[in-house]
């Protein structure tokens, strides 16, 4: 039975705990690991329970990182083993800094959950998330110039989710090494200029891009009328990033390339998103911004926040200023009054 295999896997895995020494329970762990792993298409479910009871009994750091990552090469194995270890997904982070594995360990290991998350189901926005954490193990220098190259199709696939998702507006692939690879890759440039389209340009670029790459974009199952509405919402964002806080109706028309009655659906609509704050002025025709989603959060953003901390810190201490010299004047008024009195 199912349960006497696992109580007698389980005894087995006891042994590293009568080990002489840390090196020796790791050597035992890696001969059980070893035995576990040969046929992972048998009883997957099973093996990766007796790994976790395997690597709750090592006390050796390196040896616990070994042990999970070999429960997710048997996760690879099919749904129901992935099911048992996508719940310990939200614990990577705190994972890596106990077991303090280096960027090579780490960048296999983000690699292993992306290819379990790719087939999950409803699991889009995780899949992304470690697609950004593997690639961003890749900081474009000397040591990196062997592994980055095998980074190409991750990064691909990152960009297309990126376009894919309804939900994401912004994020920071241009900036990676991993993906700026890309541009120069003959397979992989377009994908890597459909990225630049949606960060940096608005519907005209997407739509003359389409034109002469639409076997491409559904090639990747890419829906054109969905990219059409993100883009849409992206030119909106653009649009809000290089007004002075308002804009015309006009310049809205043009850049969505919509009539003009339907100018109020899209700014419900980047609003519903999370992506816009702002009011509308019917009478005068014009959307007036409070707050939007920059597509890229790179250096020059950071500096723009850091002139505007300032600015606001500067108000602040003028504001404190004021209210003490009008405190110290009404106190010296008071004191006035209370000489005259007597």
């Amino acid at each position: 039975a199912a349960a006497d295999l696992e109580c007698t896997l389980t005894v087995i895995c006891n042994l590293v705990t009568k080990a002489g020494s840390e090196d020796e329970a790791l050597e035992i762990a890696k001969l059980i690991c070893a035995k576990l792993t040969h046929q992972p298409g048998e009883k997957p479910t099973l093996r990766i329970k007796v790994l976790f009871s395997l690597y709750n009994l090592l006390p050796s750091l390196s040896g616990k990182a070994l042990v999970y990552r070999k429960a997710l090469e048997l996760a690879a194995a099919g749904k129901a083993a992935a099911d048992c270890v996508v719940p310990t997904f939200k614990n990577i982070d705190a994972f890596v800094a106990y077991w303090g594995i280096g960027k090579p360990e780490q960048r296999d290991l983000f690699l292993a959950v992306t290819r379990i998350l790719k087939d999950q189901k409803g699991m889009t926005k995780e899949y992304f998330k470690f697609l950004n954490k593997y690639l961003a193990t890749f900081d474009g220098s000397a040591d990196d110039a062997d592994a980055i190259g095998a980074a190409k199709e991750e990064a691909a696939a990152a960009i297309i989710e990126f376009v894919k998702s309804s939900d994401l507006y912004q994020c920071d692939l241009l900036d990676m090494p991993a993906v700026a690879q890309l541009e120069k890759d003959e397979k992989y440039q377009p994908v890597y200029e459909l990225l630049k389209i949606f960060l940096t340009q608005r519907l005209e670029s997407y739509l003359a891009f389409q034109t002469a790459n639409s076997t491409l974009l559904q090639g990747y199952g890419l829906v054109h009328e969905e990219c059409i509405t993100k883009m849409r919402l992206m030119s909106l964002l653009d649009l809000s990033g290089h007004c002075s806080g308002e804009i015309p109706y006009s310049a809205i028309t043009k850049a969505l390339e919509i009539n003009d009655d339907e100018v109020e659906y899209w700014i419900v609509k980047a609003i519903s998103s999370k992506i816009l704050d702002c009011k509308v002025d019917q009478l005068n025709q014009l959307v007036i911004v409070s707050r939007h989603t920059a597509r890229v959060f790179g250096m020059p953003q950071w500096q723009s926040l850091r002139s505007k901390l300032g600015v606001w810190r500067g108000n602040i201490a003028n504001a404190i200023n004021t209210i003490q010299a009008n405190k110290v004047t009404e106190d010296g008024g008071q004191g006035m009054q209370g000489l005259m009195i007597r």
